[in-house]
């Protein structure tokens, strides 16, 4: 398959409305500069950096050349420069990540490189490149780091109390669930092809390929496409809070459901065949009408 490469990829361009206002929502919350400040004093960029350097197998085309030939084919496609690529061990389900904001690297576990197929990688690859070139890295690492900080989030020598960290924490993990949305869009922009990244989720979600047959495929399509993203506005506040607080669950119905919206209104076919460089209108005009509901962080 001929995939298109595209020249100067605008982030905006396909970043979802969600991911937008809840990222606006959270670079308001007062004490997250301050916050941000004293994690660059405590090193966290170059400790979480050290930990990979000297834990993980870096990637090259001579020893794992399944996974390094799709990064690098991933990194063409979304004109990226190319990061380095660890591996490490299994943990019983796929599981990547993205850090170092000042010098980016990427990370995938054992059964990255044994669950998914070459074009499924793309998907995946695609996934953390969107971390990076979005800019989104400062807040995801202060999302590893943040279970740590809590007790000294809450003491008197970061100018503010335990509530104002709660409220950060909160609307940190909510735009990560929404961040999510975006980075799921770069995965399909990678790998071209709907199917393919249905696939990926499903294997994201815990399911081996052995038991993606068309039929479990087809169900589990139609169950996407039956999630409604709004029913949540029914529920409590508090309940909402909680259910993206476990932001590492991968949810993986509820963003084959978006992926599919994005896929089947259009607007993902209007990009590939625009230029990928300018943000389309579409999303702009849609953005209050789809949010508004989703400001659940008001009262903290």
């Amino acid at each position: 398959m001929t995939r298109k490469i595209l020249h100067s990829l605008n982030p905006d361009s396909y970043q979802h409305p969600f991911d937008r206002k809840a990222l606006a929502t959270l670079q308001k919350m007062p004490g997250l500069p301050l916050l941000l400040k004293k994690i660059n004093e405590y090193g966290i960029d170059r400790l979480l950096r050290l930990q990979t350097l000297g834990n993980e197998f870096r990637v090259n085309s001579r020893n794992f050349p399944k996974l390094h030939n799709a990064f690098i084919e991933t990194c063409k496609i979304l004109d990226e420069p190319v990061p380095d690529l660890y591996l490490y061990r299994g943990t019983g389900h796929i599981s990547t990540y993205a850090i170092g904001v000042e010098k980016p690297l990427i990370g995938v576990n054992l059964e990255t490189l044994e669950w998914l197929e070459e074009e499924e990688l793309l998907f995946v690859f695609g996934h953390e490149i969107a971390r990076i070139k979005g800019k989104y890295l400062t807040y995801q690492q202060l999302a590893v780091v943040m279970p740590l900080l809590k007790n000294v989030i809450s003491s008197t020598t970061l100018g503010f109390g335990g509530l104002a960290a709660n409220g950060i924490e909160i609307a940190l993990y909510n735009w990560i669930m929404m961040a999510k949305l975006t980075a799921d869009r770069a995965g399909l922009l990678a790998c071209q092809d709907i199917n393919i990244a249905i696939a990926s989720l499903m294997k994201l979600g815990g399911l081996p390929g052995e038991y993606l047959t068309p039929e479990v495929i087809e169900d589990f399509t139609q169950q996407a496409r039956e999630f409604n993203f709004q029913e949540l506005e029914g529920l409590d506040q508090v309940t909402k809070i909680f259910s993206f607080m476990a932001y590492q669950i991968p949810w993986h119905v509820m963003r084959a459901s978006e992926l599919l919206k994005w896929v089947e209104t259009g607007a993902y076919t209007q990009l590939m065949e625009s230029d990928p460089a300018q943000p389309p209108p579409q999303e702009a005009t849609e953005e209050s009408e789809n949010v508004k509901d989703w400001d659940f962080l008001g009262n903290w």
